[in-house]
């Protein structure tokens, strides 16, 4: 099966970056992939705490919209327009983008799975908040406008194989995507909007750290360029196979675009069961469980 991993530049314009994924869903299915991957806020990048509530909390429902309750809490035209175009393309979506809490100064950085039928059928909310001041580079208390979510949630079956779902900083923590394979993850997969700074000294190792230790595949959707006067993002979105070989890579495009790649999950069980690593480690000795 084909996967396609996307990359574009969000701005605060909601109905120009629904366009641009719009566009990319099409461009994806047209080159005959399953599943579309999308970077972390396609729905919208700010440029400040308060306009990210006050964009999420303002915006109108959409007059189509037939998604379950969860809807209510998101980018809701947003997402009827995906679910829209799943439903056109038969394609799997996955996405990052804002949902509602109960407070209203506080939002959650979100990841659905939106399935080929154009409705939601996998939710995560981020767990690691990315709080950092870079040195000489930009200062970032995720915290400040975001709740953490509180599970590592169930990996979700899709027609390239079962996705476990993170997003962006989750991937700087081993022990989360070591958690996701626990849980039956084939492919694992972080929708994300790096820094320029750091993504240039580790986004490629990051994924591919990731992808070796699991024996997943691991696919980052990525956002690129300048957001704002405030914010830019690295971009470089790619598929990992379990090897840790690069199988896609958007590069450098600013403008939206797309790579595609096969999932082969028969490479994935020959490296599984020539390194059994999993098997091997010494749970005698030391232990990594979830809390709930």
């Amino acid at each position: 099966m084909i996967a396609a991993v996307g990359q574009f530049r969000a701005t605060s314009l909601v109905a120009e970056n629904t366009s641009n994924c719009i566009k990319l869903i099409q461009k994806a299915a047209s080159k005959g992939a399953k599943m579309i991957f999308l970077p972390e806020a396609s729905d919208f990048i700010a440029s400040s705490g308060d306009q990210v509530c006050k964009y999420l909390y303002n915006l109108k429902f959409s007059a189509h919209s037939n998604l379950d309750h969860l809807s209510q809490t998101l980018s809701n035209s947003f997402v009827s327009e995906l679910s829209l175009a799943a439903k056109e393309n038969k394609i799997f979506i996955s996405v990052g983008l804002h949902e509602k809490s109960s407070h209203q100064s506080r939002v959650y950085n979100t990841h659905i799975v939106i399935n080929d039928q154009g409705q939601i059928s996998k939710t995560y909310r981020k767990l690691h908040l990315f709080d950092v001041e870079i040195a000489n580079g930009p200062i970032l208390m995720e915290s400040k406008t975001t709740l953490p979510g509180d599970a590592v949630v169930d990996p979700v079956d899709t027609p390239i194989g079962r996705v476990g779902l993170g997003i962006c900083y989750d991937l700087r923590f081993p022990e989360f995507s070591i958690l996701l394979r626990r849980k039956g993850a084939q492919i694992i997969t972080f929708p994300s909007a790096f820094t320029e700074k750091t993504g240039k000294a580790h986004w490629e190792s990051l994924l591919r750290s990731r992808a070796i230790e699991t024996q997943c595949y691991v696919i980052a959707a990525a956002q690129i360029g300048q957001h704002n006067e405030k914010r830019a993002s690295f971009g470089r979105a790619m598929i990992v196979d379990p090897w840790g070989e690069i199988k896609a890579d958007c590069g450098d495009e600013i403008e939206p675009d797309v790579s595609i790649a096969k999932i082969d999950l028969n490479l994935l069980e020959s490296i599984r069961e020539s390194m059994p690593i999993f098997s091997h480690r010494r749970h005698d000795v030391y232990e990594l469980n979830l809390k709930n």
